[in-house]
């Protein structure tokens, strides 16, 4: 029973110097790349914020990845981020491949059956996302959008406003054809 509390004093203190010193680490590399490295902005930042805290987790519980290995895997995590993130701005193409592509769900107060089959959102999950925006009926709705991060939005009419900016919604893909040709640029 002792064993199962506690085996080795001195492995419960390598495993919590470890952890702090790997949590400084992460906070330093974070403070040089900056805090979107842990946001969820696209497919390639939730895939570096699991690795992180799968890494985290293997080196702080297991002693196989020495410190200097896991602080080398953080290193290559968050340079292959950084890299990333420059293909993305700099190379045509790289943010297609890297970052899924926000696409209507609703417009105009209509739900687009394809949109929601190409994104597998069903009509319970709109009618939800519907609900929490306070949304009374379809009129109110000028668009919903699947954002790239998975997020689902919804952009109400004002009762006061009717216009839409429609520069906002650049890049969102699934609109009908009817309505990309009459949208003002």
């Amino acid at each position: 029973m002792a064993d199962w509390i506690i085996k080795d004093w001195d492995e419960a203190g390598f495993v919590l110097l470890t952890a702090v010193v790997l949590q400084l680490a992460i906070l330093l590399m974070i403070r040089l790349v900056g805090l979107r490295s842990l946001s969820k902005m696209s497919g390639a930042d939730f895939v570096t914020t699991i690795a992180l805290g799968s890494l985290l987790a293997s080196a702080v519980l297991n002693p196989a990845p020495s410190l200097a290995i896991a602080i080398a895997g953080l290193v290559s995590l968050l340079g292959l981020k950084l890299a990333i993130a420059a293909a993305r701005k700099r190379l045509p193409g790289a943010q297609a491949l890297a970052d899924n592509s926000p696409r209507y769900l609703m417009l105009d107060g209509r739900i687009l059956e394809a949109g929601l089959r190409a994104t597998n959102v069903t009509r319970e999950d709109l009618h939800a996302k519907l609900r929490e925006a306070n949304v009374r009926s379809y009129d109110q709705v000028i668009a919903v959008v699947l954002e790239a991060t998975g997020d689902i939005s919804v952009v109400r009419r004002d009762s006061g406003r009717s216009e839409v900016d429609w520069r906002i919604f650049g890049g969102v893909a699934g609109a009908p054809a009817a309505h990309e040709s009459s949208r003002p640029d």
